[in-house]
């Protein structure tokens, strides 16, 4: 299959689109994925049978669309709590399909053999950070910017639970702060939709939705729903969608 480009690091807004499961990417027509999103995101961790597998031929009608492989450590939200070398397993058998993957900040200590081969194979990844319970302080997002940008990442993506529209507020002002590396934010929880708009008008560059029928994150929008509505609001100010940053 031909990695579809995509232009990760050139500072545009996107849309990322998610698939909740193995049923959701399975019905998916290209043409509608192509429609929802810019770039859409296989999440490994909710393909994995019993055996720590996926069949890559589960992606295969998506050809030409830039794809996004995450393996998700488990206290970061993902399935089966797979180890760390497992993870690595099911990205590295990908890695021919990758136009980028995503590797926590938490994770870049046990991933450093995958990591050199990101690098030496120039595939773009990103650093996500993800806390469910509560948005962190500024100085912790601040220092896991630090960690990604060191690391070699090309963009640096923090999700976090938002409980007030002070959360939100800050969360936007990390958006809008210069942490010499990209910057993708967004909420989860009852503030997500209104939060993942804010944080796209900020210039959050990648804004995540779901595919199909199942949301990946609390609050998260259809991806399809999302992009008109970051479309709309740039229309409304005046922008085009790639013009942020």
């Amino acid at each position: 299959m031909a990695i579809a480009d995509f232009p990760l690091a050139n500072g545009c807004v996107s849309v990322a689109g998610s698939f909740g499961g193995a049923e959701d990417l399975r019905r998916a027509g290209a043409p509608e994925v192509r429609a929802a999103c810019d770039i859409a995101e296989i999440r490994l961790d909710l393909l994995a049978g019993d055996a720590g597998t996926v069949d890559s031929a589960a992606w295969r009608h998506l050809a030409d669309m830039p794809l996004m492989f995450t393996a998700r450590r488990g206290d970061e939200g993902g399935h089966g709590n797979l180890t760390a070398t497992a993870r690595m397993e099911l990205l590295e058998r990908v890695l021919h399909d990758a136009a980028c993957i995503d590797i926590e900040v938490a994770s870049i200590p046990e991933m450093g053999g995958l990591l050199e081969t990101v690098r030496t194979r120039g595939i773009p990844w990103i650093a996500s950070f993800h806390d469910f319970g509560k948005l962190p302080d500024t100085a912790v997002l601040e220092d896991a910017a630090r960690r990604a940008r060191e690391a070699g990442a090309s963009v640096f993506k923090a999700a976090a639970m938002l409980h007030s529209p002070a959360d939100m507020a800050r969360l936007a002002d990390f958006q809008l702060a210069d942490h010499g590396i990209p910057v993708a934010t967004m909420g989860m929880g009852p503030l997500a939709p209104v939060s993942r708009l804010l944080c796209a008008q900020c210039g959050s560059v990648l804004n995540y939705g779901y595919l199909g029928e199942t949301p990946t994150a609390p609050g998260q929008w259809d991806a399809a729903f999302l992009k008109q509505a970051i479309a709309r609001l740039a229309a409304l100010s005046g922008e085009k969608i790639g013009d942020r940053r």
